[in-house]
């Protein structure tokens, strides 16, 4: 990649000091003392520990940027304008599983919008950066999204909810209405990769409702830099980070793709 810059360098440093205390724990998986936040939205001494990680290496580098954790909740910026939005553990339900599909993700907003992104995934050691007007990137990869034109040749990603979740119905819609006309939906757990691989070209499109911003800062930038078209489902006026749905592909599907999301 490029030369990153002083904060994607602090974020990069960040991610990869949490990682190796997740790889070690993901190793012992199930000795981890495990209590339940939610309906099968679990946490772990691991995903409290590394957001304490990230958070002590981060406020050591910025002390007056602000802060939005998943943990630990929201602290406002002495600078007025710069606050990092973290996710110190996506996809912890794999984590907790032994599945090894999981990641961590770190934005940086600035005057409310999104200008450096790290999703890092440990297990395989692929980090994925982006700064806003650099591209995004795969270690030492450029990263461009998929030039797949077809529908019926592409693979789409998104979260499938969970138990009783009044979001199932619409979920299941949107799979009906998708399913016949592509070659396969997936659905890993993981947010934050979902929309790298987006990045990447490996998925050629995502969706999902009930997200929070720590679920897709960093992916919302890693899409868009690497060519691909990134809004809110049912208002593009409305920024994804701050909304709760999430449409991303590239440019040759997306209104396509988008359109059928929001058949009733």
């Amino acid at each position: 990649m490029t030369t990153a810059s002083p904060n994607l360098a602090v974020m990069i440093a960040a991610a990869r000091k949490a990682g190796r205390r997740l790889v070690r724990d993901f190793g012992e998986v199930e000795n981890l003392q495990v209590s339940v936040k939610g309906a099968g939205d679990f946490v772990s001494n691991a995903d409290r520990k590394a957001e304490e990680t990230i958070r002590a290496e981060l406020e050591h580098a910025r002390p007056a940027y602000g802060w939005l954790g998943e943990e630990t909740g929201a602290a406002a910026a002495s600078d007025g304008m710069n606050r990092w939005i973290v996710d110190p553990l996506d996809g912890t339900t794999n984590f907790l599983h032994g599945l090894p599909h999981w990641a961590i993700s770190i934005g940086l907003e600035r005057k409310g919008e999104i200008v450096a992104g790290v999703v890092y995934d440990p297990i395989k050691d692929e980090m994925f950066t982006a700064e806003k007007g650099a591209g995004a990137w795969m270690n030492d990869r450029r990263l461009r999204v998929s030039g797949r034109r077809d529908m019926s040749e592409m693979i789409f990603a998104t979260g499938v909810p969970f138990m009783n979740s009044p979001h199932l119905p619409r979920t299941l819609k949107d799979l009906a209405h998708l399913m016949p006309r592509c070659a396969g939906v997936r659905r890993w757990g993981a947010a934050a990769l979902d929309l790298a691989y987006v990045a990447a070209g490996r998925y050629d499109g995502y969706w999902e409702r009930n997200l929070n911003p720590w679920d897709v800062a960093a992916g919302v930038l890693l899409v868009r830099e690497a060519g691909g078209f990134v809004h809110d489902i049912d208002d593009e006026a409305r920024d994804p980070v701050a909304g709760r749905a999430i449409v991303a592909a590239n440019a040759e599907v997306y209104a396509t793709f988008r359109d059928l999301l929001r058949i009733g």
